[in-house]
Formats: structure tokens, C-alpha cells, sequence
């Protein structure tokens, strides 16, 4: 049985939960009753144990896939013989209110109406809970199919059968028919609905949120195209967004590079809460926000670098009765990074929270005093060790990203001091250290042997993460030992054309991964800070070209393009809208921080 590519699936959401469907119409990845939970649908994880629906039209070769602009529905055109028909699936959403702006109706719709001719249907539906642990028993409740303790009910007026844990049918459609299988994972029945105003309802609800940004610049489509991606990847009960819908999509195909990426990382804070801002997505930037600086309160003295999209984390555990994609074991849920120190993230949320109050001014008093405790915080613990951005299972060290950003933590509490009028804070402090972080790292981090910053102080290895050294201020993008550094990236950890890893380093896990996409897209950035805007035009054009069919991307690619790891990924769709935007505003530094100055509260 073939292995589906990983960026082949089209992602499916309601800002609730998520699905992921194959071009063969079968839905392999499905998790109840929110993106972090139970997947009765694991097929992608293992084509034997793990559950599937498929409604698929039998004989037909690959269907034509798209979007529907502006919307993460999904529209498959089927040819066989003399007939034709056309697919939707989609999570059914309407809009909601300022504190949920986003609906989850809790239907999982899939709608086929044949154009032309006739065609025969088939539809199966496994469910297998426990991410594929067992099979469910099924049963009527008048007009619905109840999938045991799945939590899933059925209804369809296809004619379904139990054939053991699968409830199965087949059918012929002639032109004009239209059926719909509705699979509902809320609690109590399927309430009558109409399919049509449900896509109706979907498409519009999209397509309402995306047309608020008017962006038109540099990448517009796949700029606007992303931020929906963002959307779905989104969970609306709390604002938090997930780094992946999936969980041990392998970094290395039939390694054990295999990580649960249904989590929020902080690294990820100010970059998006930039480009909502900057794209006309304002309220989901303010519920981000407010997720943050909740989490954060919560955390005490110690900021996890990830936390659940509910704001709390649970334990990492292997299921040794998958298989993983591809043979890629072991399967893991729950990630034990959680448990890292990683002093980035203190320099992360900082970033984000002065964006916030140059955008907004409407940072609390409480908020700031959280806060301040971290920068604090940072301000007494800075010179140890730690784990590092790339949470590398090993000895902790000095990392010069951490320390890099331990510098932006500071610098950021300094003007946020400032902008708040906090005579109380301890602001000389935080710039004495703020100085002696910059100088240490100019002295420690900067190999004059290879003319490179490096990953951490006394090595010579090579980290990409560096190249954001521009883009938080803390060299200008033209200094030349920033020139030197992109130099010995592009050429040290090139992938392919326009593809670089982020490290060569033994991390303590054997083979290796392939090309980091957030890293591939921060070169272009870096570039254009540089003052190099053609050649970052060039592998932006490149990067967009290998982009999945349906524009959407993994986390990684190896060199001939094979898409890796977790799909799609928020952090490089957020890579790619920053890379654009410093593109179209070539000239700024970092045209996202530049646009959040120039915009900021007056009196502020």
C-alpha cells in the first residue's frame, strides 16, 4: 500500500479540531473533540491499525483539488468514464461572537454531487479510538449511527451496513444527485440541518474573516492563503494557536525524529501577533495576546517554552501499537520539550508584548507586573545554560540564540518601562545587563576562525536561527559580521537550492533531518535587511514552489522535496507572510516591527 506524501493532504478545521484528507478521499487524521485530543482517525499513522472514512468515487485516477477562495473547504473534481462529479468536505463553522469568533458547528460534512453521467460512490467509515487502540461497536438511534465510545454519530441518506467495526456503503449517482455523509463528534444527536446552507454558511464565514486584510503587496495570494492556514490552526476557545494539527510525522523518513506538535511554542508570539495586526486580523491578535499573558501568569518563575492549547501540557508517551508513517517509530504524543529551559522564550514574549502596546496601549497594570517578574527574571539569570531554541535532547549549554534573545527580553522590558511610565521598575539594572549580554555575545558568540556567529560559545557549529539577528535589532542587517554569518549559512547548511537546515550537530538522536522551512523563509528576511532584496526575491520565488499542491507546508523538505515532519506548519506559513512583507517593504528594518512603530498609539 503506497504512503500518501505528506504536504498531499488537504487540512480541514473549525478552529476546534482538524482533519487531514487524502487524495484517494479518505480522511487519515482525525482528533475528538479538539485539535489535542483522542485521534479515532490515526490512518496516517499506521495504514493497518489506525481508523478512515473515505467517500470516494470508484475508477477515477487523481481528482483536481483546490480551496474554494478564501476558505480551508476543500472542492474535488472526479472524472471516470462519461461521468463527473464534484466533492466538499469541510468542518462546518459560522461566526460567532467577540469571545468566540469562530462557531465549531461539530460536523465533519462531505458532499458529493454528480455533474455528468453516472458514477458509483463508496463510502467506509472505521473509527478506531485510543489513536487506533480498538474498533468501536455500532448501532442505530433512529435515523443516526452511533460509533460506540467514539463519540461520533453518522448520518447519511446513503445506505449504510455494519460490516464489524466499519459501517460501509455503495451506491450509483446520476447527474444532479447530490448525497451527503454528515460524521457529528459533538455530544447528543445531529440536529436536523440543511448540507447547503452549512457550506453556505462555511465558505462565508471564511471568507468574511480573510477579506479583512487588504494586504496586496509582494506574495499576495500566498500571503493571504497562509494567514488562513493560520486561522484553522487556531483554537478558538482560547486563542492559542497550535505549531501543527499532527503529532510523529517523521523529520527523517523511518527515523525516530518524531515529535507532538499539537501545542502553542512561544517562539512563535511576536511574529504572529505582527501579522494579524498587520493583516487586518486585530481581535484574534488581542485573544492571542491575552492567551500569552495568561499562560505566563500561570507559569510562576519559569516560562515553558510550549503549552497546551488549553494552557496546561501533559506528559510525552510512546504508542508502540502504531506503526508511524512510513514506518517512522517511535509514535509519540505529549512532548517532554515542555519541560526544557529555553531562555528564548522570555526574549519572545517581550517582543510580543511591546508590539502589542505600541499597537494597542492597552497593556494592564497586572500584566505588565507578570511581566516584569520575567524580565527580571531574565535579568538574574541570563549567564546559564540552557537547553536552547532547538530543545536538542543533551547537556544544556550557552546557546547564542538564547542569549540573543535574553537580550531582546531586557531590551524589551527597558521601552516597555518607558512607554508605561514605570518609575518602580528596575530598568538600570536591566540595562546593565542588557550591555553586558550584547558584549558577550559580540566576544563568545562570533568565531573570527570561520567568520560566523555560532550555535553556542566555545563551538564552531553553525546555527540558522542567527539569522534573525537583524530582524530583533540586535545587529543591523548590513554589519558585517551579520553579512559574514548569512555567508557561512547559505554555504555550510545548504540543503538544496534555497534550502538550509538550521544545524549540523550531534543532537543526541542518530540521522538526520532535512531542510528547516521557518529557517529557509528567515534567510530571505535576513537578506533583505541585508540589502540584498534580488537575491531574496529569488529564493522566495523558489520557496513558494515548493509548496504543496494545495499551498500548504511541513515543517521540513529534504533535498529533492519530499516534505517532513509535522503538517502543515504555522511557524513557516508565519516564516513566508514576514518574508513577504520585508520583501514589499524593502528598505525598513524588518518591515513587520517597522509597520508596528510607525502605527503605535500616539502618546504612547
Amino acid at each position: 500500500m503506497s504512503i500518501p506524501p505528506i504536504d498531499s493532504y488537504a487540512f480541514l478545521s473549525d478552529t476546534h479540531t482538524g482533519a487531514l484528507i487524502g487524495a484517494d478521499g479518505t480522511v487519515d487524521w482525525f482528533c475528538v473533540p479538539h485539535f489535542d485530543g483522542d485521534a479515532v482517525f490515526a490512518r496516517l499513522l499506521d495504514r493497518q491499525v489506525g481508523g478512515a472514512f473515505t467517500l470516494a468515487v470508484d475508477g477515477h485516477g487523481e481528482p483536481v483539488r483546490r480551496y474554494l477562495p478564501g476558505t480551508l473547504v476543500l472542492e474535488s473534481a472526479y472524472s471516470v468514464g462519461g461521468g463527473a462529479a464534484i466533492g466538499q468536505d469541510f468542518l462546518a463553522v459560522r461566526a460567532g461572537d467577540a469571545a468566540q469568533p469562530f462557531r465549531a458547528g461539530m460536523l465533519l460534512v462531505r458532499r458529493l454531487r454528480v455533474r455528468q453521467g453516472s458514477v458509483r460512490v463508496r463510502a467506509e467509515v472505521t473509527p478506531r479510538p485510543g489513536y487506533g487502540s480498538g474498533p468501536v461497536d455500532w448501532h442505530r438511534d433512529d435515523d443516526q449511527w452511533v460509533a460506540g465510545d467514539a463519540g461520533l454519530r453518522l448520518v447519511s441518506e446513503l445506505p449504510f451496513r455494519v460490516d464489524g467495526p466499519t459501517v460501509r456503503a455503495e451506491a450509483v449517482l446520476h447527474e444532479g444527485q447530490t448525497v451527503d455523509v454528515l460524521l457529528g463528534y459533538g455530544p447528543g444527536r445531529i440536529e436536523a440541518v440543511d448540507p447547503a446552507d452549512l457550506l453556505e454558511q462555511t465558505c462565508r464565514t471564511w471568507r468574511e474573516w480573510s477579506d479583512r486584510s487588504d494586504y496586496a503587496g509582494l506574495g499576495r495570494e500566498q500571503v493571504r492563503h497562509s494567514a488562513v492556514v493560520l486561522r484553522g490552526l487556531s483554537f478558538d476557545e482560547t486563542g492559542a494557536l497550535l505549531a501543527a494539527p499532527t503529532a510523529s510525522l517523521p523529520e527523517e523518513v523511518g527515523g525516530v525524529r518524531n515529535w507532538d506538535y499539537r501545542f502553542t511554542w512561544h517562539r512563535d508570539a511576536a511574529l504572529l501577533l505582527l501579522a494579524l495586526f498587520r493583516l487586518g486580523h486585530a481581535e484574534e491578535g488581542r485573544r492571542y495576546l491575552h492567551f500569552l499573558l495568561t499562560t505566563c501568569t500561570r507559569a510562576g518563575s519559569v516560562l515553558a517554552p510550549l503549552v497546551g492549547i488549553h494552557g496546561v501540557t501533559g506528559d510525552e508517551e510512546v504508542l508502540e501499537h502504531l506503526g508511524g508513517y512510513a514506518g517512522s517509530r517511535p509514535v509519540r504524543i505529549g512532548n517532554e520539550a515542555a519541560q526544557q529551559l529555553q531562555f528564548d522564550t522570555y526574549g519572545h514574549v517581550l517582543d510580543a508584548a511591546l508590539s502589542y502596546q505600541q499597537l494597542t496601549g492597552e497593556l494592564t497594570v497586572a500584566q505588565w507586573q507578570v511581566l516584569r517578574h520575567h524580565v527580571d527574571t531574565m535579568a538574574a539569570r541570563w549567564q546559564e545554560t540552557d537547553h536552547g531554541v532547538w530543545e536538542i535532547r543533551g547537556p544544556r549549554r550557552h546557546y547564542v540564540n538564547s542569549k540573543m534573545m535574553a537580550w531582546v527580553c531586557l531590551d524589551r522590558g527597558i521601552r516597555l518601562a518607558d512607554l508605561l511610565g514605570d518609575d518602580d521598575a528596575t530598568v538600570e539594572r536591566w540595562r546593565t545587563e542588557r550591555d553586558a549580554i550584547h558584549a558577550e555575545v559580540l566576544d563568545r558568540g562570533y568565531d573570527r576562525g570561520i567568520d560566523s556567529f555560532v550555535l553556542a560559545y566555545d563551538s564552531t557549529e553553525l546555527d540558522a536561527s542567527l539569522l534573525r539577528m537583524p530582524l530583533v535589532g540586535f545587529l543591523p542587517g548590513d554589519d558585517p559580521r551579520v553579512v559574514a554569518t548569512i555567508a557561512r549559512v547559505r554555504r555550510d547548511l545548504v540543503v538544496a537550492p534555497a534550502l538550509i537546515r538550521r544545524y549540523v550537530v550531534d543532537d543526541g538522536l542518530p540521522g538526520e533531518e532535512g531542510a528547516f522551512l521557518l529557517c529557509s523563509f528567515e534567510l530571505v528576511s535576513a537578506l533583505v535587511l541585508s540589502g540584498r532584496r534580488d537575491e531574496a526575491a529569488e529564493i522566495f520565488d523558489r520557496l513558494c514552489a515548493y509548496a504543496g499542491p494545495l499551498g500548504l507546508y511541513a515543517e521540513q523538505l529534504d533535498a529533492d522535496g519530499t516534505a517532513l515532519g509535522n503538517y502543515p506548519q504555522a511557524f513557516t506559513h508565519l516564516a513566508l507572510i514576514e518574508a513577504a512583507l520585508n520583501l514589499d517593504g524593502a528598505g525598513d528594518r524588518d518591515a513587520l516591527h517597522a509597520w508596528a512603530e510607525r502605527t503605535a498609539q500616539p502618546g504612547r
